[in-house]
């Protein structure tokens, strides 16, 4: 009988013990995998979001936020002269504007409300503010409001991105009925958010004034929230024109190849535009999205560590155990002119034997469990903010201005042919050298003393 044969034999010797090892080293390999799928999906996620999430450069004009503040617009040089800077992929140019009841027959959906009123207050815009106060202070607020928030206008070249721009409201865009605008176009078109659609009765085909011009609705989408569904977008090039701001810009946004470079472009950039501009990134809202990912990341590969340790140590005493108690049959078979390459051979075959039925259950943990360990790893680390109303100064309601920032929320483990390889390839040589350290060394007896012990 060969010693392949020998050592597959003897590894059902005991069915008891035989299944006891398997079950327990099946839940070692099994963990192993799942810690390995969630430590590639994880570092797979990480560098996603250093490829997408804050890998953004904003560019405004000096002294300017939003509406607010003063200075000189930013041009078309400006552009041309950062957009070509290294690690940068593309860039957005956005003209922001406010269409008051002068400059269009839209009506806002958004009313407005205490904020405002004070809002408007503040920027010196005339209205007569309500009897007693606002909202209480001072009286009863029941007087009528005359200020009316005006429509906000993004003339862009991205128009499905809702979180660019001085008058960004943030969201996702979801188009519900028409078409979009390409980039370049200079058409008189434009699209409007589910809100001030509804409000003034607008579908795909409508038209309205703005600037003394008829516009066409070419679509209508839908961004989550009040602020954006409040929006018209129209081509950059249509509101430089009918605005009477020829080749002036509101903010330049630049995409990044890399979080990594986030740092080197704001740099490279503020040095190119001098005084003229503000230069800000988003890199820390990306790295505080990154380091619970890093930490989950490194707890996966502890984890992988500690479970192959285990592993190892389960098959190191269990062929202990085994070598031990067949001492007499290694004397027998040393006596009849085994040699000791032998008799490791057959121990090493009955230890890949316990390998491969683990193995088979271990795989069939990881790929039932890779998935959901991983998403119960990682939700702690989805978060989702919104802001509903706000967007800024001149907006109305009654909560909050901001912009919505999405992160990601779930991360897909997949198990590919290489994890099942290098699972099954490390569990294997645990096996080998496991179970040839424990023979070596009482192969090494000679048949005389194990003769006379027993």
């Amino acid at each position: 009988m060969s010693v392949l044969s020998r050592g597959i034999r003897n590894a059902f010797r005991n069915i008891i013990r035989t299944f006891s090892i398997v079950i327990i080293l099946g839940l070692s390999i099994g963990l192993s995998l799942t810690m390995l799928i969630a430590h590639q999906a994880v570092g797979d996620k990480i560098n996603s979001v250093k490829a997408s999430v804050g890998n953004t450069v904003s560019i405004s004009p000096a002294g300017v936020r939003g509406f607010e503040g003063g200075g000189n617009p930013l041009t078309e040089a400006n552009l041309t002269s950062v957009k070509s800077l290294p690690h940068v992929t593309s860039a957005i140019a956005t003209l922001s504007d406010r269409l008051t009841t002068s400059d269009t027959n839209l009506q806002s959906a958004v009313s407005a409300g205490e904020l405002g009123q004070r809002f408007s207050q503040n920027s010196g815009v005339s209205f007569t503010p309500p009897a007693g106060g606002f909202g209480g202070r001072g009286g009863g607020g029941n007087g009528t409001e005359s200020f009316t928030p005006p429509v906000t206008l993004n003339g862009t070249t991205a128009p499905t991105n809702l979180s660019v721009g001085a008058a960004a409201g943030g969201g996702t865009f979801t188009l519900k009925s028409g078409t979009v605008f390409a980039g370049n176009s200079s058409a008189d078109v434009a699209i409007v958010g589910t809100s001030l659609a509804s409000k003034n009765n607008l579908k795909v085909g409508s038209t309205f004034t703005a600037y003394n011009t008829t516009i066409k609705v070419i679509g209508v989408f839908d961004a989550g929230n009040s602020f954006s569904d409040n929006q018209v977008i129209m081509p950059l090039t249509t509101v430089q024109t009918l605005s009477s701001q020829a080749g002036d810009l509101s903010t330049i946004t630049l995409n990044i190849d890399s979080i990594d470079n986030v740092a080197s472009v704001t740099s490279q950039a503020t040095k190119v535009l001098g005084s003229a501009a503000d230069v800000t990134n988003a890199s820390q809202e990306a790295n505080n999205v990154i380091s619970p990912l890093q930490s989950i990341q490194n707890i996966s590969l502890y984890s992988l560590v500690g479970a192959v340790i285990a592993g190892s140590v389960i098959i190191l005493l269990t062929m202990i155990m085994i070598v031990r108690e067949r001492r007499r049959e290694i004397g027998v078979i040393k006596a009849i002119g085994g040699s000791n390459v032998k008799v490791m051979g057959q121990f090493m075959a009955e230890a890949v034997t316990f390998t491969l039925l683990a193995a088979v259950i271990g795989v069939g943990l990881g790929v039932l469990a890779g998935n959901p360990i991983t998403r119960l790893l990682v939700n702690n680390s989805t978060s989702t903010g919104t802001t509903t109303g706000g967007g800024g100064f001149g907006g109305g309601g009654g909560r909050g201005f901001g912009i919505v920032r999405n992160n990601f929320s779930t991360i897909h483990a997949a198990i590919g042919w290489d994890i099942l390889f290098y699972g099954l390839a490390a569990a294997l040589i645990i096996a080998i050298v496991g179970s040839g350290l424990a023979s070596f060394f009482i192969a090494k007896i000679r048949p005389a003393e194990v003769m006379r012990v027993e």
